[in-house]
């Protein structure tokens, strides 16, 4: 199904519209500003995506006003009872999706069914959050989308039956694939500086990011000579950043650079677990990123996957997958006992 954000041009018009930027035919950016969108199951890796057994989800919206919703997903209670460790509430798993701020969707079968993982195999209550796409909206949009949502659940969403009964929001993670870890990243900056408000309802006991989508001017040495078999390219992952990022930004922009000059001074963050595939251009940023933080005294954890590719988290189960939902479970567990 193709989606415009307006018309065509008319045939006989004055004005003649060029695109500008087309990413595999699934986005067409044109000259006036307009967006031809196309099937993104083109570009998604095949499925099938299983169903995790005994995992129930749900939609709830949290931003009436732009229709925007999460889904939110339990597990079953002799699942949620095994890892409660004597806790009759779960912790709390906050998901964003990836696909570079431009395609990708909470409710996209793909990250469905890794949520629904994450809600078994950890065990927690996850919550998918939609935001809104670049280049319609460009950033800083999907951040305040963010950032509404972590409003909605400090109030409102605190109510929810589903989180009312099983969810400790005492003991909440940030997480995200690519571009959604780039926005848990983000998100859990603004959180730290007291930007985003979330206690006493709420709170941050860690983060979590799996191939994050960082940048910058300067290419890192994954980028000047990419891994073999790389997924994502350097010119799909400039092609993204010229797309999400405002009009006539670089890829120094602190929203894609966390260590660029004028990005935001990194506050207390709270314990983050850095996920770095080896077979991913964006692998040297990861590392700079875990890196930087363990100079200034975060306490980080990388768990590094050499021979993955960008996003292997969100693909189909393997000794890989298995192996990081264990590093995610420990991780969870331990930092959640401390809160």
């Amino acid at each position: 199904m193709v989606q415009s954000t307006s018309p065509p041009a008319m045939s006989g018009g004055t004005a003649q519209r060029v695109v500008v930027e087309d990413f595999f035919g699934v986005i067409k950016l044109f000259s006036d500003g307009s967006v031809v969108r196309g099937d993104e199951t083109t570009i998604i890796p095949p499925g099938p995506y299983p169903d995790a057994p005994g995992v129930q989800w749900k939609d709830a919206v949290y931003d009436a006003a732009r229709g925007l919703k999460v889904r939110v997903y339990r597990p079953s209670p002799a699942a949620a009872a095994c890892g409660s460790e004597g806790n009759n509430k779960l912790p709390v798993l906050v998901y964003f999706h990836g696909g570079g701020y431009c395609i990708g969707a909470y409710d996209q079968p793909i990250f469905h069914s890794f949520c629904q993982r994450l809600a078994a195999g950890i065990p927690a209550v996850v919550l998918s959050v939609q935001y809104r796409l670049a280049p319609e909206h460009r950033l800083p949009a999907a951040i305040e989308d963010a950032a509404t949502f972590f409003s909605w659940l400090r109030g409102a969403g605190a109510a929810e039956p589903w989180l009312a009964g099983s969810a400790d929001l005492s003991r909440t993670f940030v997480s995200g694939v690519s571009a959604g870890a780039n926005l848990a990243h983000n998100a859990v900056v603004q959180i730290a500086s007291g930007e985003i408000v979330l206690e006493p309802a709420v709170r941050v006991a860690g983060y979590v990011l799996f191939s994050a989508f960082f940048g910058s001017e300067e290419r890192v040495a994954t980028e000047s000579d990419p891994p073999a078999g790389a997924s994502l390219t350097v010119a799909m992952s400039d092609q993204l950043w010229r797309m999400a990022l405002p009009v006539g930004a670089t890829r120094d922009h602190p929203l894609a650079n966390p260590f660029a000059p004028g990005s935001p001074i990194l506050e207390p963050l709270p314990p983050a677990l850095v996920v770095a595939p080896g077979r991913d251009v964006l692998y040297g940023h990861v590392l700079r990123y875990a890196a930087r933080l363990k100079e200034m005294g975060k306490a980080v954890e990388l768990a590094e996957f050499v021979d993955e590719g960008h996003g292997f988290s969100v693909g189909q189960p393997s000794e890989a997958t298995e192996e990081l939902m264990g590093i995610l479970k420990r991780f969870v567990n331990r930092h959640a006992a401390l809160s």
